[in-house]
């Protein structure tokens, strides 16, 4: 390893704080995971408790790992963190259906008399429709993609670890509204019809598709602070930005991709049953119903 990767690992250390919030929102999934199948083994397979902690697991390469140790001097660095929390934890994290097993991870009594209240309140309804509307989950994406990359903003974000941690929740955020709709985890209501589904994924590709033009083809380094990349790290500023701007186009292009033909192949494909979606409401069902006279448990 060259004296310049060996000094920058070696200012790595674990994020303790990011590093115990994931691990225990995984424990507290997988908890309910198992207490769900205890209950209703078809209701959740194995392939979620896999895609939910595949999506944990991206977070945490993304802001906790070595790789946070490299983004300040190679964008290409900084453009992978950026994939992983917009275009790889996201729709993984909502594959695995969280919200039943989050809420099975739980008591019964927090569930019933402090969470349900909570969620059934008509304002955040409201606001939970607003915000995954598939129009604005769009629109969230592009703006955080697009605004977080604006050089000055950009600038600020490597210059502050406070504002870096602000753009890197961004991108988690609105990566998630703007999976929200293509993977539709329950409980969610389709806004449109399935069939717009791969023409919002092709429509999202349009302002990754003008920046990754933008970095590979610009005659000049965008962001003044990748100049000083470490002759030793054997890559110059603008083929680091070249390599960022390939690296966007190419994971944003597949990766929009394959759930595209996906979808399309269940549209022409014949209808089949919803016998998990019918198996996670009755889960809910026992999570918030009201405990029985007799001293009987509700089995979580």
């Amino acid at each position: 390893m060259s004296t310049a990767l060996q000094a920058v690992f070696g200012s790595w250390s674990l994020p303790v704080p990011v590093t115990l919030a994931l691990s225990l929102l995984t424990l507290i999934y997988s908890a309910g995971w198992i207490r769900l199948r205890r209950v209703l083994p078809k209701a959740i397979g194995i392939w979620q408790l896999v895609a939910f902690i595949g999506g944990i697991t991206s977070v945490w390469l993304a802001i906790g790992s070595p790789l946070a140790a490299l983004d300040d001097d190679l964008l290409t660095v900084h453009m992978v963190q950026h994939v992983l929390l917009m275009l790889v934890a996201p729709p993984l994290i909502l594959l695995g259906s969280p919200a039943i097993p989050l809420m099975h991870g739980f008591s019964k009594r927090t569930v019933r008399d402090l969470l349900g209240p909570i969620l059934r309140q008509p304002l955040l309804q409201q606001l939970g429709r607003t915000v995954t509307h598939p129009l604005f989950c769009w629109l969230a994406a592009a703006i955080a993609l697009l605004g977080w990359h604006c050089p000055a903003v950009f600038e600020l974000a490597l210059k502050s670890d406070a504002w870096h941690e602000v753009e890197h929740a961004c991108f988690l955020v609105s990566g998630l509204l703007f999976w929200w709709p293509v993977v539709q985890p329950w409980p969610s209501v389709a806004r449109w019809p399935r069939g717009c589904i791969p023409l919002y994924l092709f429509m999202a590709t349009l302002p990754c598709d003008a920046l990754s033009a933008f970095l590979a083809f610009c005659d000049r380094v965008i962001y003044p602070s990748y100049l000083s990349i470490p002759p030793t790290l054997g890559i110059s500023p603008m083929s680091d930005q070249q390599c960022a701007g390939a690296l966007m186009w190419v994971c944003s292009t597949f990766i929009y991709l394959v759930p595209a033909v996906a979808i399309t192949a269940e549209i022409l494909s014949p209808p089949r049953g919803r016998n998990q979606e019918q198996s996670l409401s009755a889960a809910s069902v026992i999570l918030t119903k009201k405990p029985a006279t007799s001293n009987a448990e509700v089995p979580l």
